[in-house]
């Protein structure tokens, strides 16, 4: 069932994305506007365009959302592998993805800090750094 949701939400995803998509959009839009005076711009002709951009938005942000879930995992693991692989990269990093976003600021805080005190001094100040990474 995952295989197959996820074949699904990628190939819709592309598709969505694609030139071709907005223009068939746009031009159903057109049509159904075109239709307005036809329908004598009645309560079922508003309905019909409400009613299907209603159930399309709220079946593509479920598409769109595994599709991005699927990415950020992927960049996730590549950037896992390359601070593994690096030899002076604290692997401490690898997984913070995992913490709550007031941790993760906290983090960034104390990296940004540590590189203006660093160009500041001329030295590098990790060990502040390392403590927060530690503590999570």
């Amino acid at each position: 069932m995952d295989r197959m949701f996820t074949t699904i939400a990628s190939r819709c995803a592309h598709a969505m994305g694609q030139p071709a998509a907005f223009i068939f959009s746009t031009l159903l839009v057109v049509l159904w506007a075109a239709a307005g005076p036809v329908f004598h711009y009645s309560d079922t002709w508003q309905l019909v365009v409400n009613t299907a951009t209603t159930v399309l938005t709220f079946l593509a942000v479920f598409l769109i959302q595994n599709s991005q879930n699927r990415d950020g995992a992927a960049i996730q693991a590549k950037l896992d592998e390359i601070l593994r692989s690096l030899d002076k990269a604290r692997d401490q990093f690898v997984g913070i993805e995992h913490l709550t976003d007031a941790q993760i600021c906290e983090i960034r805080d104390a990296l940004e800090t540590d590189i203006k005190n660093a160009n500041a001094n001329g030295a590098s100040a990790d060990a502040s750094v390392e403590q927060l990474l530690d503590r999570h």
